[in-house]
């Protein structure tokens, strides 16, 4: 069992230092089926993993697929609630349309989210 998911799997680490000064971690999850994890990769390759890395108080983060649900997790890490929510929403949204628009290409899906949000959250360190 890793992180609560039977047979997780780990997609991408981007940061070997997990937990590091870390503040406060958003936490989503995402519809991804069987099929279609590659392309999510893809989709996230292009659109948040370059855009995050250049955020102020961002730490890194991780993927993870759960085959269970068909669900992939990501946990953010921030140095700061206020770093993270300080982002406009103009930019994430900007970003987002990016990610749905790489998704659709990846999964021919013609309109719509490949990938909907299932759930948001934030989790702070003990």
């Amino acid at each position: 069992m890793l992180g609560g998911f039977s047979e997780a799997r780990v997609l991408a680490w981007a940061d070997p230092q997990v937990g590091e000064g870390v503040a406060v971690v958003e936490h989503l999850r995402l519809r991804v089926p069987q099929h279609s994890r590659e392309d999510w990769m893809v989709a996230e390759r292009g659109s948040w993993e370059p855009w995050l890395d250049k955020q102020p108080g961002f730490l890194g983060r991780e993927l993870f697929w759960d085959p269970a649900t068909e669900e992939g997790t990501l946990l953010i890490r921030w140095s700061s609630r206020e770093a993270w929510k300080s982002i406009s929403m103009a930019d994430v949204e900007q970003v987002q349309e990016r990610f749905e628009t790489l998704a659709r290409e990846q999964t021919g899906q013609v309109q719509g989210n490949p990938f909907p949000l299932v759930f948001e959250g934030e989790l702070l360190p003990q």
